[in-house]
């Protein structure tokens, strides 16, 4: 599953800019893989059509403005959703991911050892991980 950031490259709201970035600054930040589409380019009309279709417009706005965002084509919501995920630390469940620190390939094996240099020495030890 892909998170997907609908956003706009040439909008003159700098309010809808700053919003952007600051998505993508703390995706980066959290190690959060995305998609970044940029609805105002050549060729991205369906995309546009989707995302003002399937996201949802605040206030006195007819459409949804970017950015909107999406794991894959399930909607997650928009920058205030977004930004108050964020603020109460629920990021990862407001993006339908699973946390980093879950993720089966960072759980070290039951039987797996360690190589520990010592004085110039190379040593095995045994590494006791305890799964809750």
């Amino acid at each position: 599953m892909v998170v997907k950031i609908y956003i706009s490259g040439i909008s003159g709201n700098k309010e809808v800019k700053k919003r952007q970035q600051r998505v993508l600054m703390i995706l980066d930040s959290k190690n959060v893989e995305y998609e970044t589409i940029d609805i105002t380019e050549p060729g991205k009309e369906m995309e546009k059509e989707f995302m003002q279709s399937n996201g949802i417009a605040r206030d006195d706005s007819k459409y949804p403005l970017p950015p909107q965002i999406f794991n894959e084509d399930e909607y997650c919501g928009d920058y205030e959703d977004f930004d108050l995920a964020n603020e109460i630390d629920e990021l990862e469940e407001f993006l339908k991911v699973t946390p980093a620190s879950n993720a089966k390939e960072n759980i070290p094996d039951l039987n797996e050892t360690k190589e520990i240099q010592e004085n110039g020495n190379t040593t095995s030890r045994e590494v006791n991980v305890v799964n809750n």
